[in-house]
């Protein structure tokens, strides 16, 4: 007959616990200081900009020509998308661009 099964392994110490309520481990860590505003803006803002749709191509990406010259290639943003927004040649719109690509842009509002 084989012996008994031990019905816990708990030797009287005390009880450890991994969740995330109370346990033995001495508190949370507190956060850390926030990063100054300005480097948050640098890198999270996009630029801003008017131009005007030059080339419709196709898979709604478009060509827009900007007010200083440059042209961008640039999509319909998803709420555009969304409320079926028509774009044609000649429209002005403002789009947003990513300061570390400026050949793309997005296509955020028809004026």
């Amino acid at each position: 007959m084989p012996p008994p099964r031990r019905k816990n392994n708990n030797r009287g110490g005390p009880r450890r616990s991994s969740g995330p309520r109370g346990g033995s481990g001495g508190g949370r860590r507190p956060p850390p200081p926030p990063a100054p505003e300005d480097e948050l803006k640098q890198k999270e803002e996009a630029i801003e900009l008017d131009g005007v749709i030059s080339a419709v191509l196709a898979g709604t990406m478009f060509r827009v020509k900007l007010k200083n010259g440059h042209e961008v290639l640039a999509h319909i943003s998803g709420k555009m998308r969304k409320r079926f927004i028509r774009l044609v040649i000649g429209d002005n719109v403002k789009i947003e661009m990513s300061p570390y690509d400026m050949d793309k842009a997005r296509i955020v509002y028809r004026l």
